[in-house]
C-alpha cells in the first residue's frame, strides 16, 4: 500500500490527511487493527527509530513511551527490582517481575519513568511483542504500539485493548529510509541529511574531565540518554540511571530550564522509591492514575492538595505527614550514579550544579561552548566524568 489516508491532521480541521510514499513504493508499516491518526503515526515513527537505535547500540530489547512526538521515557530490558516492580504497580497487575522477559522490563521502564506524561501514549518496541509485554500494555492507557512484529498471544491480547480499537502497528524492521529528509512549513520545503548517531566506544572516548573512570554500565546509560535526545523535541536533556530515562526535559528555550524540569522530574522518580512514599496508605479500590496524581502532588509543592482536610479522606485510610523538603533533601543527598546527556553544549556551569544535585556522575554532551573550560572545572570540582562527543542532536 503507497498511502493511507489519515481521520485527519493534528486537529481535527486540519483536512485531508494522509501519509504516503513519495516514490510510489510501498508504506514500511501495516495498521493490524485501529485506525491510528497523524500525531499517533508521528509518535510511532519516532519512537521505532529510537527504539531500533538503542537495540543496536546495547544489544538489549528497547521500549519507549511517546506524547506528543517526545519520549515521556525510554528503556532498554534490564531487570527490574521489586521497588521498582512496587512504583510501577506491577503488584497491582499479578506480574512476577522475576520472569517477564527483558522487553516487557523494558516497557515497564519505560512507562514507569514519569507515569504521568506517559498516560494515553504510544508505545514503540524494539522486538517482537511477546505476551508479557502484550499484558503489561492492556492495563495502561495508551493510544497505540508499534513493533516489528507480534505473538499471536500478545495480538489477541491487544485488539481487546479500547473496545476492540486500539491502534497496533507493524513496521518493516528492515526498511531504511532516504538519506536525504524533507519537510514542509508554510509551503516551503526543507531538506537535510538525516542526523546518524552510532554510540561506540569510540563516540565516548573524548573524556575532558580529571575523572576518566567511565564504567560500562554509564556507558550504556550514556547511549540510552544520546538516543533519546536525538528523537525529543529541542532543547532538550536526560537523566538516565540502569539503562532508564528517569527524567527528560523537552522543548525549553533556555538549557537551564530544561535541565532543572528533568532534573524535577529525576528526582521524583528517587523519591517515589524513598519509605515515605512506598508506604502511602491508599484506600483500597483506587485507581493507577488517581494513586500517580497523589504522589505527584504529596512529593511536590501543592502537597496540600491532597493532606488538605476534606480532600485527603478520598485518598487515604489515614493522613500521611507531611513529606519536608528537609526530608526530600536528605534522600536525594544519598543518590548517585546518574547520567546526564545534553542535545547541545551547556554555555553555563548552573547546568552542572542542577545535575549534581540530582545525583549526576557521568555528563556526555557535545562541547563547543566558548565556556567549555567553567563546565569542565565545574565537574572536577564534584568529581563528574564529563565526555564530549563533538555531535549535535537538535530535533525538531
Amino acid at each position: 500500500m503507497n498511502e493511507l489516508a489519515l481521520k485527519y491532521g493534528c486537529n481535527p480541521n486540519q483536512k485531508p490527511s494522509r501519509i504516503f510514499m513519495e516514490d510510489g513504493a510501498d508504506l514500511p508499516v501495516t495498521v493490524l487493527n485501529g485506525r491510528p491518526g497523524y500525531i499517533n503515526f508521528m509518535d510511532a515513527l519516532n519512537g521505532w527509530q529510537l527504539v531500533k537505535e538503542l537495540k543496536a547500540a546495547t544489544g538489549l530489547p528497547a521500549a519507549t513511551s511517546f506524547k506528543h512526538v517526545s519520549p515521556a521515557g525510554a528503556a532498554v530490558g534490564r531487570p527490574l527490582t521489586e521497588t521498582l516492580a512496587k512504583i510501577y504497580w506491577l503488584e497491582d497487575l499479578g506480574v512476577d517481575y522475576r520472569t517477564i522477559s527483558p522487553l516487557a522490563c523494558a516497557y515497564a521502564r519505560a512507562r514507569g519513568a514519569d507515569r504521568m506524561s506517559s498516560f494515553g501514549d504510544f508505545i514503540s518496541l524494539s522486538d517482537v511483542c511477546d505476551k508479557d509485554t502484550a499484558l503489561l500494555i492492556e492495563h495502561e492507557v495508551s493510544d497505540g504500539v508499534i513493533a516489528p512484529g507480534y505473538t499471536d498471544e500478545a495480538l489477541e491480547i491487544l485488539k481487546r485493548k479500547k473496545k476492540g480499537n486500539y491502534n497496533i502497528i507493524q513496521i518493516d524492521e528492515n526498511y531504511v529510509p532516504a538519506q536525504i529528509e524533507h519537510k514542509q512549513v508554510f509551503g516551503v520545503t526543507f531538506e537535510q541529511g538525516r542526523n546518524e548517531l552510532k554510540v561506540d566506544d569510540e563516540f565516548l572516548s573524548n573524556i575532558v574531565t580529571k575523572n576518566k573512570d567511565l564504567p560500562e554500565e554509564a556507558k550504556i546509560d550514556m547511549a540510552v540518554a544520546l538516543i533519546t535526545l536525538k528523537y525529543t523535541q529541542s532543547n532538550s536533556v536526560c537523566y538516565v540511571k540502569d539503562g532508564q530515562a528517569i527524567g527528560i526535559g523537552a522543548g525549553q528555550q533556555s538549557r537551564i530550564h530544561c535541565t532543572r524540569l528533568a532534573g524535577s522530574k529525576a528526582d521524583n522518580w528517587f523519591l517515589r522509591q524513598s519509605e515515605r512514599v512506598l508506604n502511602l496508605p491508599f484506600v483500597e479500590g483506587i485507581g493507577r492514575a488517581d494513586r500517580d496524581n497523589a504522589i505527584d502532588n504529596y512529593i511536590g509543592e501543592d502537597f496540600m492538595d491532597v493532606l488538605a482536610d476534606g480532600k485527603w479522606e478520598r485518598l487515604f485510610t489515614e493522613k500521611p505527614p507531611v513529606f519536608t523538603a528537609e526530608e526530600k533533601r536528605a534522600v536525594l543527598d544519598q543518590v548517585s550514579g546518574v547520567t546526564l546527556g545534553s542535545d547541545a553544549f551547556f554555555p553555563f556551569r548552573d547546568n552542572v550544579d542542577r545535575a549534581h544535585r540530582s545525583g549526576a556522575s557521568y555528563i556526555v554532551q557535545p562541547g563547543g561552548s566558548i565556556r567549555d573550560d567553567a563546565v569542565i572545572e565545574a565537574c572536577d570540582e564534584y568529581g563528574i566524568v564529563m565526555v564530549f562527543t563533538g555531535l549535535r542532536l537538535f530535533h525538531h
